[in-house]
């Protein structure tokens, strides 16, 4: 939906740089959240706007940049998200989740009951930030973690270079101490051990493997994920910090009785976001994973 007949934000509501600027639609509650709004006036012919793919629609954030306007994504792009495909489901819930056709990690199922998957995954690359704040899904920390990500996706970086979009987007929990590229997914979020800081990755597109382009903000870092093993249980709807503890729990009592994994001691959760805010909730497919190591080890 495009809607053209609001006021554009006032000046006290921007977060701005020279080419680009944000708001906050939290100040709009007439606004339906997944909404594109493109302020263009007549005097401004070379405004286009630019919807971040955050995958939490809650947050409501929107960035535009000022730049030509662009021609269409072509139909082999749309299609990704158009035609989206499907992991192999283990219950109901599972079986409505969709996810975007965008490149994402490579692993191999394991096993599988009908509440998780154990799985093995291959090493991959990640670009990954710290976010500001003692959660990980408040507004200002994940809009402004994700946008310096996608930033250095879509440029921002020594070759100037973009990439393409993969998916998950993941975050996890960590103790407190360009060139566009594909797009890959999901989005990964990781909680800190001491529960004060968050750090979001984007998982970078494998055709790069150690050959990424530098980040030209200090606060993006370049890591490579060693291969693990990790448990996951899948869920639909939005992510909360409250349902992530309690999804993480209930992975943690399910493992309780796995007669060949276990919890590895110390591990923090990780949590996966495959899909873009305009995703109905009962399709939309989020996952919590702890790393595990076999009972015989």
């Amino acid at each position: 939906m495009i809607s053209s007949n609001i006021a554009p934000p006032p000046l006290s509501l921007l977060s701005s740089s020279p080419n680009n600027f944000s708001f906050d639609l939290r100040s709009y509650p007439n606004i339906n959240r997944g909404d594109a709004l493109f302020f263009a006036p007549a005097s401004e012919p070379r405004l286009s706007g630019r919807v971040g793919i955050c995958p939490q629609p809650k947050l409501g954030f929107l960035s535009f940049s000022l730049s030509p306007l662009r021609p269409p994504p072509s139909l082999n792009a749309t299609a990704k998200y158009a035609f989206p495909k499907r992991f192999n489901s283990s219950n109901l819930e599972e079986a409505f989740m969709s996810v975007p056709d965008l490149e994402t990690m490579n692993f191999r199922v394991l096993s599988r009951t009908d509440r998780y998957e154990i799985r093995e995954v291959e090493p991959y690359y990640v670009a990954e930030t710290t976010m500001p704040g003692g959660n990980g899904f408040d507004f200002y920390g994940a809009s402004r973690s994700f946008n310096v990500l996608a930033e250095y996706l879509f440029g921002k970086n020594t070759v100037n270079e973009k990439m393409e979009m993969t998916t998950p987007v993941v975050t996890r929990k960590v103790q407190s101490v360009g060139e566009k590229m594909e797009m890959t997914t999901p989005v990964i979020t990781r909680k800190a051990k001491d529960q004060t800081q968050w750090q979001m990755s984007f998982v970078m597109p494998s055709k790069y493997g150690s050959d990424l382009p530098l980040p030209k903000d200090p606060s993006v870092k370049i890591q490579e994920v060693p291969r693990k093993i990790v448990a996951v249980l899948a869920f639909s709807g939005y992510v909360t910090d409250e349902e992530i503890e309690r999804r993480e729990q209930e992975l943690r009592r399910a493992l309780q009785n796995d007669k060949k994994f276990r919890v590895r001691d110390g591990v923090s959760v990780e949590v996966a976001q495959y899909n873009p805010p305009f995703t109905l909730p009962f399709t939309r497919r989020n996952e919590v994973s702890l790393e595990v190591e076999s009972k015989d080890y």
